[in-house]
């Protein structure tokens, strides 16, 4: 799967559906009769939808950890408490089902974000208070995370 783009403002209508937005639908094409994961996130308020092939990756990793240790159980559990597996319509509309809504406090404004190979369903005001409040840190935060000695770009 191609490593996704885009950040996409969206309406819920009444019943939790999300017109999937046209860009990101085309992006997915190759894997929409695949279906998709749709859990809450670990970090944020926010829920992960995940390619099926992209968890069953993720479902592997988590298969080495032992179980017979308390803590690898307790992870298990609670990362994949409330996960669904979801389709997008041949209209293009994604359910999000109600306790996953609850969750992330969707109500009719979101933004659907891409994540590299997720993306991200968010409420819009959460959406723009998680940007604002990262955005004093972020010149730290990126080079801490990305930052780089040339040497390791090969350059002497």
């Amino acid at each position: 799967m191609d490593l996704l783009t885009g950040t996409y403002d969206c309406k819920v209508d009444a019943k939790g559906r999300l017109m999937m937005p046209a860009p990101l639908k085309k992006q997915l094409s190759s894997i929409l009769e695949d279906g998709f994961v749709l859990r809450r996130s670990v970090f944020q308020k926010c829920l992960e939808l995940y390619p099926m092939a992209e968890w069953q990756l993720l479902m592997q990793k988590m298969n080495k950890l032992n179980r017979f240790k308390k803590r690898n159980n307790d992870f298990i559990r609670r990362f994949t408490a409330g996960v669904k597996v979801v389709e997008i319509d041949a209209n293009g509309r994604l359910l999000i089902p109600k306790d996953l809504t609850v969750f992330a406090n969707i109500s009719k404004d979101i933004v659907v974000a891409s994540a590299i190979n997720i993306v991200e369903i968010w409420d819009k005001d959460l959406y723009e208070q998680a940007i604002d409040d990262a955005a004093d840190d972020f010149a730290d935060l990126a080079e801490e995370v990305m930052g780089q000695d040339d040497e390791d770009y090969g350059i002497s």
